[in-house]
C-alpha cells in the first residue's frame, strides 16, 4: 500500500515538473520568436512594429545571436527612424558594446551619423573617451571631418591609444584622409607616437600608399623636431 502511494506521488511529481519544463520551454520559444520579430523590424526600419514591440514589453537592449543589440543593428542597417526611437527609450543602454567592443557612438562616428552622435553626447551624456578604441579613432578611420571636429571640441583624447597603441592620427594617415590628418595635427596630435609595432603615422601612410600624406608628415617632423625623420 505504501509503495503504491509513493509510486503515485512520484508519478504526480514527475508529471508536475515535466509540465513545468514544457511551460518554461514554451515561454522561452515565444520570447525568442518575439525578439526575432522585433530585431527584424529594427532591420527593416519598421517604426510602427518597433513601437508596438516596445510597448508590449520587449527590451530595447535585446540582442541577436551574434551579440548585436537592437541599437547596434539599427545603426548598421542605417534604420535611422528606428535609431531615433531606440535612443529615446528610457531603459536603453547607450554604452553597451557589441562583441567587437564597439559602442553605439563609435559606430555612429564610423558611419557619419553626425546629428545622432551630437544628440547622444549633448543630451544623453554618452562617454566619448572610453579606454581602447574610441569614437575619434572611428571618425578618423573614415575621414569624417565634422564628426572628428565635434569630438575634439568635446575634449576627445586626441592621442587616444587603441589596445595596440594606435592613435586617431595613424588611422587618418592610413586611410589617406588628409583633411583629418591636418585637423588632428593642428589640434596638437603627437606625431612621434608609435604603436606596438613601433610604427608612427608616417609608416601608416607609407605602407598604405598615401605618399602625399607621408611626405607632408615628414616635412612637419623636420620642422617640429629639428631633424629628418628616420624609421
Amino acid at each position: 500500500m505504501y509503495k503504491t502511494l509513493i509510486n503515485r506521488c512520484c508519478k504526480t511529481l514527475i508529471s508536475f515538473f515535466y509540465g513545468l519544463v514544457l511551460a518554461q520551454t514554451s515561454v522561452a520559444q515565444v520570447n525568442q520568436y518575439q525578439t526575432e520579430n522585433f530585431l527584424n523590424s529594427v532591420k527593416m526600419n519598421d517604426v510602427k512594429a518597433v513601437k508596438k514591440a516596445l510597448s508590449d514589453g520587449i527590451s530595447p537592449n535585446s540582442m541577436d545571436a551574434q551579440g548585436n543589440s537592437a541599437l547596434a543593428i539599427a545603426i548598421t542597417e542605417k534604420s535611422l527612424d528606428v535609431v531615433k526611437i531606440l535612443v529615446d527609450t528610457p531603459s536603453i543602454d547607450l554604452e553597451r558594446p557589441n562583441l567587437a567592443g564597439e559602442t553605439p557612438i563609435m559606430m555612429m562616428a564610423y558611419t557619419d551619423m553626425y546629428d545622432l552622435l551630437v544628440y547622444l553626447v549633448d543630451k544623453r551624456d554618452v562617454e566619448i573617451n572610453k579606454p581602447g578604441w574610441t569614437a575619434l579613432h572611428y571618425a578618423a578611420t573614415n575621414g569624417h571631418m565634422r564628426v572628428a571636429t565635434y569630438l575634439l571640441d568635446k575634449h576627445a583624447y586626441i592621442d587616444a591609444l587603441s589596445p595596440n597603441g594606435t592613435t586617431p592620427l595613424m588611422m587618418a594617415a592610413r586611410g589617406g584622409h588628409i583633411h583629418v590628418v591636418k585637423l588632428l595635427l593642428d589640434r596638437g596630435a603627437d606625431l612621434s607616437k608609435r604603436n606596438a609595432m613601433k610604427m608612427t603615422a608616417i609608416e601608416f601612410a607609407e605602407q598604405n600608399n598615401q605618399s602625399e600624406i607621408a611626405i607632408g608628415l615628414k616635412s612637419r617632423w623636420s620642422k617640429v623636431y629639428g631633424k629628418p625623420y628616420v624609421n
